[in-house]
């Protein structure tokens, strides 16, 4: 791999974990779903499930990921 995460092929749709929260109307429209990017060593894509973030995705690697996690979860005084 060069480096570039977004030149590596998206994971298969059912490798994707989905967490969801708040499903108005009983949607899938408020979820986050979570994948392990094939041939690329601790990296993920995140995709929204909102119809207007539909074919767009992030891509982050582990390291990366991790610390938006913790910042996050340290940010809203969350705890596990």
């Amino acid at each position: 791999m060069n480096g570039n995460l977004y030149a590596l092929p998206a994971p298969a749709v059912d490798a994707f974990a989905t967490y969801c929260g708040g499903n108005a109307g009983g949607s899938n429209e408020t979820c986050v779903s979570l994948a392990a990017i094939p041939g690329a060593e601790a990296s993920f894509v995140i995709r929204d499930s909102k119809p207007e973030g539909a074919g767009k995705e992030l891509r982050f690697t582990e390291a990366e990921l991790d610390d938006f996690a913790t910042g996050w979860v340290r940010t809203r005084g969350l705890t596990l």
